[in-house]
């Protein structure tokens, strides 16, 4: 049984940017990212081609009250920067704990908005929850780096089917205790 959401909080400070709720105004930004074939590859869940709406419905789900995943947009508009860097999100899991999923557009990869949105995530624990997984295909070395980074440990390999691939793709799994 999955444990009950509660209200994420509204802004997450992460230095140099903030995770906020999805706007509706995110969606084309979404769609520029999340067709680009190079981030949809590192996902499980964004197809590529992006199909049309995918954008938009992905911003409906974000928006719902009643998601089952909760979803931050990276966001550096108050330093003068990008309104959307990038997606953070946790889902929810049983035993209170959560999964850990992000995505970063690639005109900000390596420049440490992922390791600075997992960390500030880790630090708000805004579900309060006592454990954090994350997965990362075993090919994507940076986002495992952003993960040991962040104080995650090494779990073990599995696999995840790729909807831009269809086809199952080996992962490693990462942990991060809380309490």
């Amino acid at each position: 049984m999955v444990q009950e959401v509660i209200a994420a909080p509204q802004v997450i400070d992460a230095g140099t940017f903030v995770l906020r709720p999805v706007r509706k105004s995110d969606a084309g930004m979404f769609a520029f990212y999340a067709g680009d074939e190079r981030v949809a590859r590192m996902t499980r869940s964004i197809p590529h081609p992006l199909p049309p709406g995918a954008a938009e419905n992905f911003v409906t789900r974000a928006m719902s009250p009643t998601a089952e995943e909760i979803v931050w947009v990276m966001d550096s508009t108050a330093a003068g920067g990008s309104e959307v860097m990038g997606v953070i999100s946790l889902q929810p899991m049983d035993r209170n704990q959560a999964q850990v999923g992000y995505w970063v557009g690639p005109s900000h990869w390596n420049t440490g908005v992922a390791s600075a949105a997992v960390r500030a995530l880790v630090e708000a624990n805004p579900l309060k929850n006592a454990t954090y997984f994350a997965e990362v295909f075993q090919e994507n070395q940076a986002s495992a780096r952003v993960l040991t980074n962040c104080g995650f440990e090494y779990l073990g390999d599995a696999e995840s089917f790729s909807v831009a691939r269809n086809s199952r793709v080996p992962t490693w799994t990462y942990t991060r205790r809380l309490d």
